[in-house]
């Protein structure tokens, strides 16, 4: 029986079976879930045809069994290529091993065969697919399978973890909610309580009561808070433990763990038909940044509300104690996990954004980064059939490119600035000078016509395809943002972004440092000509970073007078280019420069000590739609490190100055308060553990003593020990050093934090409009 219908691809495994290798695909379908087996496939990679009857001979004498194939197809190097072709993994390792040993250069030997599979067959994320079918109880079966690429937009069935624990990893609960699901499993007697929570005699029960779950639920996806380095593998541990099979994937089979890096102490969970996405993981993949990712402080600043438990500093403890006292109590705890990833999922579309990111490049739902494999997936099938075989990664992790353009500042305190950036320079670069792999290759073989790229670069103006595949990505994302599809809109953005990344990288085959060259070099030129014909137009150019560039306007101007001059240099510039790459260059401009931001009031400030102008750094009161906002680049305000007293007074200080207000007065009071214990709670430093505790020896910084300072208390008492492990640090500065703010037992040293928090801060600004911290601020500094 053949049936042709379509889904989404959630996992991809490789079953061997006497000698043979076949693929087995996990979808979700609008009939529920689908597995895939295809026929017998082959692992494949390249060698040189010079050196076919060498290798041959060698693969001969070691009984490994393989099929040669001379191709038409040829190396960056212009050397004529062969494919070898293997049936079973085992003998494509021996091959590539004894191959490498020998000396022999081998191609594309890192492929995995279904990544080769699909992105052969230009198959990302969806798949429309046929085969012989056989109906599961749950699920299913399509036997000798065959897949093509498909527009399949999936509804996910989702399911969130969240276990709870003792300090030795003992299970207490298991925390599972869905759209239309809420349970906490809890060990213990039965109690009265809610519907949701169900009771189970020992770990031993809780651990089969879970399987159980996860089978009638049947989700597609499973969500939680670092649930794959945390939960999944502490389930896993218990589990061994009791001589449990763990079988949460689909059709009963089991979860299983690939370490990654020891000493890093993460891994990899496997569950067949079921993708499990970290929450952390997730958002950093798509670009969101915190202070902190705990689930408390995400939950915070997304949903404006957080965890249920009043010891927030001993957490642990008070699970333990009301695994002991109420269980009722630690069940809805539990559960408000479980619920608040759901939430933070939903309020973010951080689902959509990677299922988008997957149909766009082939990558796994649960695959974090992997800009070089995404490079992978799209370019190389392209590759091949204009009749190349992709490069090796460098050995040596490749030559340094030159980074982004950054102009010396001029330091100062201004009046209306203007801001123009160029619309996705490194992407419109790439398009515009036909910057590629390809085209590198084909352009050396033909430089007559080719365009000249950088350290030798000269580029196809025909024979390329990233121009093509940027060009496809920006109208994809133009059209996103006219549908306010944020989610695709950020994928698409990331991806195109990453490209030059990837050619600047040692970890990419495509890496060319006159790729990466071609695209920075150029971004330096597009700069500083931009820069010059400003200056040409009688405005100061003050600053320039990567695709930015900071106009000074002198004068006295309006609002619309300032805008109006940021939108006539917006047009005359993008003319300009316009005429100029077709006169030089023979070639369409996709540049674009945007006016994009008018600061009414702008400080550029100094590098802390010198009179050279810093970079990367600057304030302003910037005019909107929505009025004027009070804007900080790279200054104590958005940093993490700095305590709170030093960015309410950066906040207030710069906003009195471009007001033109007199500060002299709150800068004396400021400090006076601070003397007398107004802002004791504002006084606390925040700050991240990177490492084991333990692991800090020869640099002993602030925060490490104060951690260590806790924990020696924590033992003391007979508490947990909260720092040993990494997380973050509260503490304040005392006179014997630094304390943590749990254990803050001696006098605030207030002079350090006048010094090393408040005059730093005033200094950035007070030189600008004559004024001297220290003789303002005398009489309090007890200097005179």
């Amino acid at each position: 029986m053949q049936q042709v219908t379509e889904g989404f691809i959630l996992t991809r495994h490789q079953v061997e079976r006497a000698g043979q290798t076949w693929l087995e695909f996990w979808l979700s379908t609008e009939s529920g879930p689908v597995k895939l087996v295809t026929s017998a496939q082959r692992f494949t990679f390249f060698v040189q045809q010079s050196e076919l009857d060498k290798v041959s001979g060698y693969l001969t004498d070691s009984k490994i069994p393989f099929e040669a194939k001379p191709l038409s197809m040829f190396s960056f190097e212009q050397q004529q290529m062969a494919a070898l072709y293997l049936n079973s993994g085992q003998s494509a390792f021996a091959a590539k091993d004894l191959l490498r040993a020998a000396g022999v250069n081998t191609y594309e030997d890192d492929i995995r065969l279904a990544d080769r599979f699909l992105m052969e067959r230009f198959i990302y994320g969806s798949a429309v697919f046929t085969g012989q079918i056989q109906p599961q109880e749950h699920y299913s079966v399509y036997q000798q399978a065959r897949l093509k690429p498909s527009a399949y937009k999936p509804q996910f069935n989702i399911l969130s973890l969240d276990i709870e624990c003792s300090e030795q990893g003992e299970l207490y609960s298991i925390g599972l909610a869905g759209q239309d699901y809420q349970s906490v499993l809890m060990i213990g007697e039965p109690q009265p309580g809610p519907d949701w929570l169900q009771w189970v005699k020992d770990e031993s029960g809780l651990l089969a009561r879970l399987i159980e779950v996860i089978q009638q639920q049947d989700p597609d996806i499973i969500l939680g808070w670092n649930v794959v380095n945390f939960d999944f593998r502490l389930l896993l541990k218990r589990a061994e433990l009791h001589g449990i099979a763990l079988r949460l994937g689909r059709g009963q089979s089991l979860a299983s763990w690939r370490d990654a890096r020891a000493e890093v102490n993460q891994g990899y969970i496997t569950l067949p038909g079921r993708v499990v996405v970290d929450g952390i993981d997730a958002l950093k993949t798509a670009t969101y940044q915190f202070d902190s990712f705990s689930l408390e402080f995400v939950a915070q600043t997304l949903l404006g509300k957080g965890k249920q438990t009043e010891d927030v500093d001993n957490r642990l403890a008070q699970i333990t104690h009301d695994f002991m006292h109420n269980k009722v109590k630690l069940a809805e705890y539990n559960l408000q996990d479980c619920v608040l990833v759901n939430e933070i999922f939903e309020h973010t579309r951080l689902l959509d954004f990677l299922t988008l990111r997957s149909q766009l490049t082939g990558l796994e739902l649960d695959r974090m980064g992997g800009s070089v494999a995404a490079f992978t997936n799209v370019y190389l099938p392209k590759l091949h059939r204009a009749g190349y075989i992709s490069p090796n990664r460098p050995e040596n992790g490749g030559l340094a490119s030159p980074g982004g353009y950054v102009m010396d500042s001029r330091p100062g305190l201004y009046k209306n600035v203007l801001v123009l950036d160029f619309k996705s320079l490194y992407p419109s670069i790439i398009r515009t000078f036909k910057i590629d792999p390809l085209g590198l290759i084909e352009g050396l073989k033909s430089p007559e016509q080719a365009i000249q790229g950088y350290r030798g670069a000269k580029f196809s103006r025909d024979k390329h395809f990233l121009p093509d595949i940027i060009t496809s990505l920006w109208q994809q994302r133009d059209e996103a943002k006219r549908n306010n599809d944020a989610a695709r809109s950020q994928a698409i953005k990331i991806l195109m972004n990453s490209f030059y990344g990837v050619l600047g990288s040692g970890g990419c085959r495509f890496y060319d440092t006159r790729l990466a060259s071609s695209i920075t070099m150029r971004g330096h030129d597009i700069m500083q000509t931009t820069a010059q014909w400003i200056k040409q137009a009688g405005h100061q150019v003050i600053y320039g970073d990567t695709d930015s560039t900071f106009v000074w306007l002198e004068g006295e101007l309006s609002e619309s007078q300032a805008q109006q001059i940021g939108k006539q240099l917006q047009d005359n510039i993008n003319q300009q280019w316009q005429q100029k790459i077709a006169d030089e260059f023979q070639l369409d401009c996709h540049l674009e420069i945007e006016f994009e931001t008018h600061f009414k009031h702008f400080l550029m400030p100094t590098i802390r000590g010198s009179e050279t102008g810093s970079k990367k750094r600057y304030a302003g009161i910037k005019s909107g739609k929505q009025g004027d906002e009070l804007v900080f680049k790279g200054l104590e305000t958005v940093r993490s490190d700095w305590t709170e007293v030093a960015k309410q007074f950066q906040t207030k200080l710069y906003a009195m100055v471009f007001a033109g207000e007199n500060v002299q007065a709150y800068l004396r009071t400021i400090v006076d308060d601070i003397r007398n214990g107004h802002y004791d709670s504002s006084l606390v430093y925040r700050k991240r553990l990177r490492q084991l505790l333990d692991k800090y020896v020869k640099n002993v910084p602030p925060h490490v003593k104060a951690a260590r300072l806790a924990d020696e208390k924590n033992r003391q008492q007979g508490k947990a020990l909260q720092y040993q492990h990494k997380g973050w640090v509260s503490y304040v500065i005392t006179l014997n050093g630094p304390e943590p703010l749990e254990y803050l037992t001696s006098p605030i040293d207030y002079d350090h934090y006048i010094e090393r928090q408040i005059r730093p801060v005033a200094e950035g600004i007070l030189p600008f409009i004559g004024l001297d911290f220290e003789q303002l601020t005398s009489d309090q500094l007890g200097l005179f």
